[in-house]
């Protein structure tokens, strides 16, 4: 079953993110949310979900550390990482890059598009 983690420290950002990709649920994948980003790299390397989406900006450990923690780990290969951040600027799409995220997104973001990029990354649809 693939799995899709989402990572948010604010609760309302993950429900609009979950309510987005729940259609993805139809296709059986399982959708797993954490409130920051160590939670969520310990949910990452336990459950090695297919897709995770995360907020640059959390506490405890933000998206960019969590997403250089994946691929320095050979096990998580193969995790795409999405970086969902309001910071839009050059600097910080490259420190995503530089981290190794498949994809930089900035919010707001339009659900269609998110869901897409789901579908895609999962090789669905």
């Amino acid at each position: 079953m693939p799995k899709l983690l989402i990572a948010d420290d604010e609760p309302h950002i993950r429900t609009l993110l979950q309510q987005t990709l729940e259609a993805l649920e139809d296709d059986g994948v399982e959708l797993l949310m954490e409130p920051d980003g160590a939670a969520a790299l310990e949910r990452i390397r336990r459950e090695r979900p297919d897709v995770a989406f995360l907020d640059v900006m959390m506490p405890r450990m933000n998206g960019y550390d969590v997403c250089a923690a994946v691929r320095a780990d050979p096990d998580l290969a193969h995790v795409r990482v999405v970086l969902l951040t309001a910071k839009g600027q050059e600097a910080d799409r490259q420190r995503g890059a530089d981290v190794g995220a498949h994809l930089y997104l900035t919010k707001p973001f339009d659900p269609d598009a998110l869901l897409e990029t789901a579908e895609r990354l999962l090789g669905l649809g």
